[in-house]
This record gives C-alpha cells, sequence and structure tokens, in this order.
C-alpha cells in the first residue's frame, strides 16, 4: 500500500522529530568542534561546502533524467527505461572518476595534495553549470563526465588526513572528515529542494521577469562552488611536508596488478571490502527516489527530507559514536559490524510496511556506513608505504568505482524488469559476503604504525 509520505512530513510528530534532529544535530556539533584539530578543520569545511553542492544535484538527478527522457528512449533497437538511463548517467561519473582517481593520488604524491582538491573543485563548478542548463540526456550525461573527471580525488583527501594524524588516530580523523561530508549530504538536497522553489520565481520585482527556471540548481551549486574554491585557496594549507624518492613509490600499473594479483595481501583485501561494499550500497541511490516515489509518493520536493535523515544520523554516529567504539573493539571488527548493520537497512527498506519502519530501516544505512568505511580506510592507510599513501587511496576510489559503475546498471535493469525491491535485496546479499575478507585483519588494527605493503 503506497503512503503519501507528503502527508506524514506535515504531521505535527514527524516535524517535531525532525526538530529534535535539527537542534541535536547542531549541539553535537557546537560540543565536538573543541576537540577537532585546526588543519583538520579547514579540510572539514572544504569538504562539507564541496559536499552541500553535489547533494544539491544529485538527488534531482533522476527526476531531469524522467523529465528529458519521458517514458525511457530506443537506443539500437532495445528500450532503455527510466531506471536503466538513471544509472546509467549516475555511471558516467563513475568511470571519468575510476579512471582519474590513481593519475590524482600519484599526482598528490609528486606534486602535493592542495592543487589536486583546487582542480578537482573548478571542474565540479564547471560540470554544476552544464547540469543546470542540459536540455536533454546526452548533455546530462556530459556533466556527470565532467564532474567524474576532477572527482577523483576523495583519496587525495584521505590522504591529505592520513598526513596529518597519527594512526591510531586515523579512524576517528577520517570519521570527522565523513561527519563535515555527511552534514553536506544532510543539507545539501535540502538546499536543492530550496534552489528549485527558488527557481520558479521571479528574481527582479516588476517588468520584465528574470526566472533561473529548472538551471537554478545548477547555477546555486556553481556558486557555492565558487566559494569552495576561494575558500580552500585561503586556507587549505599542504600537508606534504617530505618527499620521497621515485624508487620508494610503486608504479599505479604496478599497485593495480598487486591487487588483483595478490588478493590475500591486507592492502587488497582492505580496497575489495571498500570496493564492494560502497558499490553495493551507492549503486541503490539511482533508483532509490524511483522507488520512494513509487511506494512513498516522494517527490523532488520532499527527496530531500530522506537525505537529511541519513546525513544527520550520519554525523551523530561519526562524531559520537564512531571514535569510542574504534577504541573499545578496534577498526577491524568495527568495520565488520557495519557490514552487518549496512545489509540489514539495504534488506529491510523494501520489506517497510509503513514510513516508520522505512525509518528504522534506513537508519541502519548510515550506522553501517559510519563503522565501516573509516575503518577499513584508516586500516589501508596502516599498511601501505606512506610514499604510495596517495596511491592506493586513489587506487581504493578507483576499485570502488568499477563496483559503481556495475551496481547502478544492475539496479536499474533489476529496478525495470525484475521487481522494485531486488535491487536492495542484491546489495545486501552483496555486503554479507564482503565480511569474511575482514576476517584476520585485527592484527593490524592493534599496530603502533604503517607497515610497508609488501613486496613484489
Amino acid at each position: 500500500m503506497q503512503v503519501d509520505v507528503t502527508h506524514a512530513l506535515s504531521s505535527p510528530v514527524v516535524r517535531l522529530v525532525l526538530a529534535v534532529i535539527g537542534g541535536g544535530l547542531l549541539y553535537v556539533l557546537g560540543r565536538e568542534l573543541r576537540k577537532i584539530p585546526p588543519k583538520l578543520m579547514v579540510l572539514m569545511a572544504t569538504a562539507f561546502m564541496d559536499m552541500v553542492g553535489l547533494l544539491m544535484v544529485v538527488p534531482l538527478l533522476p527526476f531531469y533524467v524522467k523529465k528529458l527522457g519521458g517514458e525511457g528512449v530506443e537506443l539500437m533497437g532495445m528500450h532503455l527505461g527510466i531506471g536503466i538511463l538513471s544509472g546509467i548517467i549516475a555511471s558516467a561519473f563513475t568511470v571519468a572518476q575510476l579512471l582519474s582517481s590513481p593519475l590524482w593520488g600519484r599526482f598528490s604524491d609528486k606534486f602535493g595534495r592542495r592543487p589536486a582538491l583546487l582542480i578537482a573543485l573548478s571542474a565540479a563548478g564547471v560540470a554544476y553549470l552544464v547540469f543546470g542548463f542540459a536540455e536533454s540526456l546526452w548533455v546530462l550525461f556530459l556533466s556527470r563526465i565532467v564532474q567524474g573527471a576532477g572527482g577523483g580525488t576523495v583519496g587525495v583527501i584521505q590522504a591529505y588526513v592520513a598526513d596529518t594524524t597519527e594512526p591510531g588516530d586515523r579512524a576517528r580523523s577520517l570519521g570527522w572528515l565523513s561527519a563535515a561530508t555527511n552534514l553536506g549530504v544532510a543539507l545539501g538536497p535540502v538546499v536543492g529542494a530550496f534552489a528549485v522553489v527558488l527557481g520558479e520565481r521571479d528574481l527582479v520585482p516588476g517588468s520584465p521577469e528574470l526566472r533561473m527556471g529548472e538551471a537554478a540548481p545548477g547555477i546555486v551549486a556553481a556558486l557555492l562552488c565558487a566559494i569552495t574554491i576561494l575558500f580552500a585557496w585561503k586556507y587549505l594549507k599542504e600537508s606534504k611536508e617530505h618527499q620521497h624518492h621515485e624508487s620508494e613509490r610503486r608504479r599505479p600499473r604496478e599497485a593495480v596488478l598487486r591487487v588483483l594479483t595478490h588478493g590475500s595481501d591486507p592492502s587488497s583485501r582492505l580496497i575489495w571490502i571498500y570496493a564492494i561494499a560502497i558499490g553495493a550500497f551507492q549503486g541503490i541511490f539511482p533508483v532509490l527516489p524511483l522507488f520512494l516515489n513509487a511506494e512513498f509518493q516522494v517527490t523532488e520536493r520532499t527527496i530531500g527530507y530522506f537525505f537529511m535523515y541519513i546525513g544527520s544520523i550520519s554525523v551523530f554516529a561519526r562524531v559520537l559514536l564512531l571514535g569510542k567504539l574504534v577504541d573499545r573493539i578496534g577498526e577491524a571488527r568495527l568495520s565488520r559490524v557495519g557490514l552487518v548493520l549496512l545489509s540489514l537497512g539495504l534488506a529491510g527498506m523494501p520489506l517497510a510496511p509503513n514510513l516508520w519502519v522505512l525509518a528504522v530501516a534506513v537508519a541502519m544505512l548510515p550506522l553501517g556506513t559510519a563503522f565501516t568505511f573509516p575503518c577499513v580506510t584508516a586500516l589501508l592507510s596502516r599498511v601501505i608505504n606512506p610514499a604510495d599513501r596517495g596511491l592506493y587511496m586513489g587506487l581504493q576510489q578507483s576499485f570502488g568505482g568499477v563496483s559503481r559503475i556495475i551496481a547502478p546498471l544492475w539496479a536499474g535493469f533489476a529496478f525495470d524488469t525484475l521487481g522494485q525491491g531486488i535491487p536492495f535485496f542484491t546489495s545486501a546479499a552483496i555486503v554479507v559476503a564482503t565480511i569474511s575478507l575482514g576476517l584476520g585483519l585485527d592484527q593490524y588494527a592493534r599496530r603502533p604504525g604503517p607497515v610497508p605493503a609488501p613486496g613484489p
């Protein structure tokens, strides 16, 4: 039975819950800010503003695909539905990111983290403008390619954190960084929904009219990106103080082959855990708005509330719980707990009979990701050569990129042809399968410092 979420959100109880979440979030952040090192604070602010811009447009993407694609398109005698089109366009970003991540990682190892981040932010600003003025699916596709080409720097940001923190503090620091990005996840869709409304209004009283129309989210995101570039240029300092000789570094091709051919290495196992789990998780996002629209009457005006809910729980988990749980049970064990929670959340969403059960299932997603990905990345930073930190962090994103290409395509196909719940069930099964890869990694969580990668 379908649930009209617009009516549910008008309930005083739901509004009170949202107000409590928002107030609690602000209180927690205010209390925790004093514990965060200044260097990390600047990086968090940069990542937050960048994520707000990104999440302004990502939740709207399936709706734009639906408007531009109608009931689907015919390509080479095949009919491509809206689900598979959303998956293809979402994967375009990942393909470009996949190809660029190791290059950005090596670029940052050699020339510094700061210039890599500034270039990436500039590419994102251009992509937002292209997105805003897209009048065809091909232009929408192009916007994702441009953004992905400059978006291969997630590994650079993680390497920046590893450069500036002690090994024992990396999971906590990566958690703080994730909290900032997830605050952007929480607020970005709401700002995007506001931009949609703003685009419908006349910006200049009187005549002639001046409206941004459907380009508003892209324009506002590009302006926010420009502000972020100025902020990063002024306040973000270079983190790499010591340069390594070229002989100490692995070549990108050698590192890729190492992961593919030596699956028992700790670094290889951690990269596979990250890649498979993040692909299964993010693979559902192109069809998530379509699923929520079909089952719960969610529209582009209300989708922001779901992302705000997910982002808020992510912030709470990373700021309040992650550091304490890492100290208590270690990164390796906590990452396995996170994988279990993530799989339960994915499987529970299509089984939810009402909005309240859906809320419980959805809450497991940010908890699972909060306990999994920062811990896996922190462990990876321990077991690799510091000279290859940017390369391996980028490599982790590249392998994750492969799964983020395959997963949305499968999710779109399954949503269109096999049933709306199938993408969620298959993602849950894949996440459960990765738990075995993490068995035996607890010894590395207890090491006091980084360990060089195994030799060829």
